[in-house]
């Protein structure tokens, strides 16, 4: 079985539930504490193996390139000032190896995926969404790899959500359990009324896909939201070759949402060491609505 060494990861989206802050701040550089979104995301591909990782953007997305390229006036300042640390930090991020393809119409994830296929060239790949940060003891995608590496089918990262939520997220028809957190899947539907849901494991961000999906993205049509949607290739694909649903373990973050970003930000303050004390503190003090 083939060793999955590539990450698409689509950034070409607007961003319009984080407005106006998004207006020209991609949300994937919206800072998690001291690194932008997408850098935890890049983190945890390359904690799971992965060599060569491909970011869709779209206009107003330069600021992502920017950011994972050299800052030769910011290191030779803090060469100067002593700050090793920080200049070994600024110096890692330049050399995360990064290929970049721009969407130039936004028009779905499926599309996006779709770009990506001269890069990927005839190979199981990994999809990692943006918006979507895992805090896990095991990396996410390196549990879906393993997933892959024992049934070698495309594998979906999913977890269960309220039935009042599942009308906002792609979710799973299950066939056939294979083990405690593995489905066979039978299809895939996005955005279902809650009540024609045919179960509530949501698709969350996480994919290991088949070179398989690339002539059906090139034929598909618009789905939800006149977008072309990669879910419904994806349940194409589970009608002519093995797709499984995987339970991954971890806290999932939505850093698209003013919630998702909010929760993120104050769990990973509360894990630095350097923070947590001080921080606490005052969340204690602003709870109780004293923190003057």
């Amino acid at each position: 079985m083939k060793k999955i060494t590539k990450v698409i990861i689509p950034a070409a989206g607007l961003g319009t539930r984080l407005l106006p802050a998004t207006k020209s701040q991609p949300k994937e550089m919206l800072p998690i504490v001291d690194k932008p979104a997408i850098q935890h995301i890049i983190e945890e591909a390359l904690l799971s193996g992965i060599e060569e990782i491909l970011i869709i953007t779209g206009r107003n997305k330069r600021a992502l390139e920017d950011y994972f390229d050299r800052a030769v006036e910011l290191e030779l300042l803090l060469e100067k000032q002593g700050k090793e640390e920080l200049l070994q930090a600024v110096r890692d991020i330049a050399d995360i190896p990064i290929h970049y393809i721009r969407q130039k119409e936004a028009l779905g994830l499926g599309h996006a995926v779709a770009a990506a296929r001269q890069f990927i060239g005839g190979q199981p790949f990994a999809v990692m969404l943006g918006d979507d940060i895992v805090d896990a003891k095991t990396p996410c995608l390196s549990q879906l790899l393993d997933v892959y590496g024992e049934y070698g089918g495309s594998v979906i990262g999913v977890q269960p959500v309220p039935n009042s939520q599942v009308s906002n997220y792609g979710i799973v028809n299950p066939a056939e359990r294979i083990k405690d957190a593995v489905w066979r899947v039978a299809s895939l539907v996005e955005k279902p009324p809650a009540e024609e849901a045919p179960s509530n494991l949501a698709i969350l961000g996480r994919y290991i896909i088949r070179p398989g999906i690339f002539p059906l993205l090139a034929k598909a049509k618009p789905g939800a939201g006149g977008e072309i949607q990669l879910t419904d290739s994806l349940s194409a694909l589970a009608r002519k070759e093995k797709v499984f649903a995987f339970n991954f373990s971890g806290r999932r973050y939505d850093i698209g949402s003013k919630k998702g970003f909010l929760e993120a930000t104050v769990d990973f303050a509360l894990k630095d060491p350097q923070l947590r004390d001080d921080f606490q503190r005052y969340l204690s003090k602003a709870v109780k609505g004293n923190h003057t």
